[in-house]
C-alpha cells in the first residue's frame, strides 16, 4: 500500500474533487444522519479540506465546538483557511488511532472516507467510543472500490488501472465488514444507508472527471501501467460526452455509544 501525496498540490486537488456538487450532496447527506445540534461538541476524524467541519459549526453554532483532526499539514492549513471565520472550530494535527482527546468529552463524531486507509479500523473505532459521551453517535462513511462501474472502450485497462487504484488503500472493500467492527468496538448500529455518486455525462464538475488527473499520477509506473496506458485510458474517458458513466457506492453507518 502507498499512500496519495498529501502535500500543497495533493491538498488543492482534494479540495478540487470535494468541491464538487456531486460530494457536497453526499456532504449534506452525512450531516442529515449526523444530526448536529445547537452547542453540541463534535469530532470530524480526518477533516480534509474542512467542508464538512464548517457545515457542523454552523449547526452547532458558537455555543458549540468542532474539532477537525488530519495527519497532513498540507490539509489541515486549508480546513483552517476554509473555517477561519468560524473560531468555534479547532483544526488539528493527528491520526484515528490514537485520539488526542479525553474520554466522553465529544457528543458526535464524525469520518468520511478516512476507515479504509486506517491499518487497525477496530482501534480507531475502540478510540472513537473512547471520546464519546454515553448516548453519543458516530458516523462513518467508505466506498466499497469494486462498485465502481465506469464505462471505457479498454475494459482490461480499465480494469488495470482501478486494481492499480486500490493500492492507494488499506481496505477497499472495507463498508462490508464495518458495521461488524462498529459493534465490536461498542457501538450499536441503528442506520444502514446507500450513498450513491453517480455521474451520468462527462461534466468537469463532477467527483468521477476531476478524480481521472488523481487516478493518473497515482496508478503510473504500477501494475505494467506506462504514461501511455494512463493517458489512452483518460483520453478515452475525457472523449465520451454524453456517453460518458460513472458510479461508485458510498456506505454510511451510524452507531451510537450505549450509556
Amino acid at each position: 500500500m502507498s499512500t496519495l501525496p498529501f502535500d500543497d498540490e495533493g491538498a488543492r486537488r482534494i479540495q478540487r474533487v470535494y468541491s464538487t456538487p456531486d460530494v457536497a450532496g453526499q456532504r449534506e447527506q452525512v450531516l442529515a444522519l449526523l444530526r448536529p445540534a445547537r452547542g453540541e461538541h463534535v469530532l470530524d476524524v480526518g477533516s480534509g479540506p474542512g467542508f464538512l467541519a464548517a457545515a457542523i459549526a454552523d449547526a452547532v453554532g458558537p455555543d458549540g465546538a468542532v474539532r477537525g483532526l488530519d495527519p497532513s499539514p498540507a490539509m489541515n492549513a486549508v480546513a483552517a483557511a476554509h473555517c477561519a471565520d468560524r473560531p468555534w472550530v479547532a483544526v488539528e494535527e493527528g491520526g484515528a488511532e490514537a485520539l488526542p482527546y479525553p474520554d466522553g468529552h465529544f457528543d458526535a463524531v464524525v469520518s468520511t472516507q478516512v476507515y479504509e486507509y486506517v491499518p487497525d479500523v477496530l482501534g480507531a473505532l475502540v478510540e472513537a467510543r473512547r471520546v464519546l459521551r454515553p448516548g453519543g453517535r458516530i458516523v462513518v462513511l467508505d466506498t466499497d472500490w469494486e462498485s465502481v462501474v465506469w464505462h471505457a472502450a479498454d475494459r482490461d485497462l480499465q480494469r488495470r488501472v482501478l486494481d492499480a487504484w486500490e493500492e492507494h488503500l488499506v481496505h477497499p472493500r472495507l463498508p462490508r465488514v464495518l458495521p461488524g467492527l462498529m459493534e465490536r468496538a461498542g457501538f450499536d448500529v441503528v442506520e444502514r444507508v446507500l450513498i450513491p455518486l453517480f455521474n451520468p455525462v462527462h461534466d468537469d464538475d463532477t467527483y468521477s472527471v476531476r478524480t481521472i488527473e488523481v487516478i493518473g499520477d497515482f496508478v503510473t509506473g504500477r501494475r505494467g501501467l506506462t504514461e501511455h496506458d494512463v493517458a489512452r485510458w483518460a483520453d478515452d474517458l475525457h472523449s465520451r460526452g454524453t456517453d460518458y458513466l460513472f458510479s461508485v457506492n458510498r456506505y454510511c453507518f451510524v452507531g451510537v455509544a450505549p450509556g
